[in-house]
């Protein structure tokens, strides 16, 4: 089925993109369907969509053979949404709503989740579907455009500077990489920053180590990554010790530990 142009939607229907809700609109198709095809093959698999806005990159995961459930919390882009539902009958499920709301083991498991994250809460939703406490996690993977910045610290090394809590949340027990960076003029409006999109895909997690405690290791080791880690964990019960057990140097900071350090501090301090 030819479809018009999103151009020609976003008009007919007076869109805007919201600044307030994050908004920057996608409209070069050729781009979309190559962020489709970076979870690898959709046809009969299930994708969640956050913030379709008016439904670019919906158009490319229906057409990938995917059924869609999208949720929109822009009452002004459901008439859009609503025209694919009628071009693609069966494969598409709008829901109206705050995505930091949707249970979705129960409304998408098994989902691809594949989206334009609206910056204002890309991070939050990202934290959120890495921190379950029972892991497999509900999603199968994770395909997510993000400021370019926020990209990088995802998938950062030990030793840059772009390494901290996030890499490690996002690579402790996950696989993610940089799949493809986004022009800023791609965009419509254009942000002010590059973009870039994340693959991340679930990983066995490591015996013995519970995701809250990984936290607060994490959390206190960057919360002063200038300072030394004899510094920085001696807020944190038992952790001296367990540097000292698992021969970590203390006078180290936090941004040189590996992922693997990190889990086996965690696993030291116990569940």
């Amino acid at each position: 089925m030819t479809l018009p142009p999103l151009r020609e939607v976003i008009a007919r229907h007076g869109l805007s993109a919201s600044k307030a809700l994050g908004q920057n609109f996608l409209l070069d198709e050729q781009l979309l369907d190559r962020i489709a095809r970076i979870p690898g093959p959709l046809a009969g698999e299930r994708a969640y969509e956050v913030g379709p806005g008016p439904g670019g990159l919906t158009r490319a995961l229906l057409r990938a053979g995917a059924d869609v459930t999208a949720v929109e919390r822009d009452r002004r882009c459901l008439s859009a949404l609503a025209e694919l539902d009628a071009a693609f009958p069966g494969k598409l499920e709008v829901i109206e709503g705050d995505a930091l709301e949707i249970d979705e083991a129960t409304r998408v498991p098994g989902a691809h989740v594949v989206a334009n994250l609206p910056y204002n809460v890309g991070t939050a939703l990202l934290v959120r579907w890495l921190g379950d406490k029972d892991w497999s996690p509900w999603w199968r993977s994770l395909t997510l455009m993000f400021q370019q910045e926020v990209a990088e610290r995802i998938v950062a090394q030990p030793g840059t500077g772009a390494y901290g809590r996030l890499a490690v949340l996002a690579q402790w027990r996950s696989t993610a990489r940089l799949a493809m960076k986004v022009h800023r003029s791609a965009f419509v409006p254009p942000p002010k920053v590059m973009s870039a999109v994340v693959h991340i895909v679930p990983a066995e997690q490591p015996e013995g180590v519970s995701p809250a405690r990984l936290e607060q290791v994490t959390a206190a080791a960057f919360g002063q990554r200038r300072k030394m880690l004899r510094q920085s964990l001696k807020s944190v019960p038992g952790a001296l010790g367990a540097l000292e057990s698992l021969d970590i140097d203390p006078e180290r900071r936090a941004e040189t530990l590996s992922v693997a350090e990190f889990v086996s501090i965690a696993r030291e301090l116990g569940v």
